[in-house]
């Protein structure tokens, strides 16, 4: 991948872990206050909103970098197809998806996302899988599966049900996304490409929450107002700038592992903050995603060590 910004403005390995743990807390916070801002906002107007946000604060810096730039023709296909898939589907899918399902668990099925690369890999790529990678999926797979055995899932409920499959379609779509754009060259620097991105995901998830909830519900106020500030500029337009200056610092397979801390504390955080329980089907099924994630991880880093 390209990028405009020069070597000078990479950030020191120190700096990049201190915003890597940034991300992780405001990320793996922004669970329950998501949860929580569905109290004053219907889901897709919420999401919808996130991405205004997110492409007027990155257009802002963007411009005041003197980075923002029409992309070039040969980024557009991966500039839509992030703001569909990424952006659109998974963001508007796990916001709907948050009012029938507790916060702590939405962030450990939406984070799924890497398991589901392995089987469209095989199947769409002809990747070959290793025995590591093998193991990883399959005690990942074992992990949603005790997420949802019945005696700690409510399989009578209708909209638990369905709240836990949009969750995770919303994880497959991320990984249709990663399989599409795997070997993209973008020409643009991923801070340029940014505010276009989310203003796809605008120009889809607008239309589809007048069509799906009209004017939407509003509830204006203090809380209304700080829970689209921490997910417009904070937990999206901040989180997406660190992510680009730590992925420019550490390697790709340590942020890949220390991301996984996300769930980790959007479980811990929902629990705090929305006195969610820390059921045992949960804490398990976690740890074997994690160690499956974990597993996946680190056979794709023994084959980039060896290409």
């Amino acid at each position: 991948m390209s990028s405009v910004v020069s070597s000078s403005a990479i950030i020191s390995r120190p700096l990049a872990w201190g915003l890597l743990v940034v991300v992780i807390v405001i990320w793996g916070a922004n669970w329950p206050v998501m949860k929580y801002g569905l109290d004053y906002i219907s889901p897709l107007w919420f999401a919808a909103t996130r991405m205004l946000l997110g492409a007027l604060t990155m257009a802002l810096v963007a411009g005041f970098l003197g980075r923002l730039e029409v992309p070039r023709r040969g980024d557009w296909p991966v500039v839509i197809s992030v703001g569909l898939m990424q952006m659109a589907a998974f963001l508007g899918l796990v916001t709907v998806a948050l009012q029938f399902v507790p916060a702590g668990r939405s962030a450990i099925l939406a984070y799924t996302t890497s398991l589901w690369v392995v089987p469209l890999a095989v199947m769409l790529l002809g990747e070959r899988v290793s025995a590591q990678k093998l193991a990883g999926f399959l005690l990942g797979l074992l992990g949603v599966m005790v997420m949802f055995n019945p005696f700690g899932f409510d399989w009578s409920d209708p909209d638990v049900v369905i709240g836990n499959g949009l969750l995770l379609i919303a994880a497959f779509c991320w990984a249709v996304l990663i399989i599409q754009v795997r070997g993209s060259r973008m020409q643009g620097s991923p801070l340029s490409l940014a505010p276009w991105q989310f203003l796809v995901a605008s120009l889809v998830l607008v239309p589809v929450a007048v069509v799906m909830e009209g004017t939407g519900r509003w509830s204006w106020g203090f809380e209304l107002g700080w829970v689209l500030f921490y997910n417009g500029p904070l937990a999206t337009a901040l989180c997406f700038w660190a992510m680009i200056s730590i992925t420019r610092a550490l390697p790709a397979s340590t942020t890949s592992v220390a991301s996984l801390g996300v769930p980790v504390f959007g479980l811990l955080a929902s629990a705090v903050a929305l006195s969610e329980p820390l059921t045992l089907t949960n804490t398990v099924g976690l740890g074997l995603i994690l160690l499956g994630l974990l597993n996946v991880t680190l056979a794709d880093r023994a084959v980039a060590r060896q290409a």
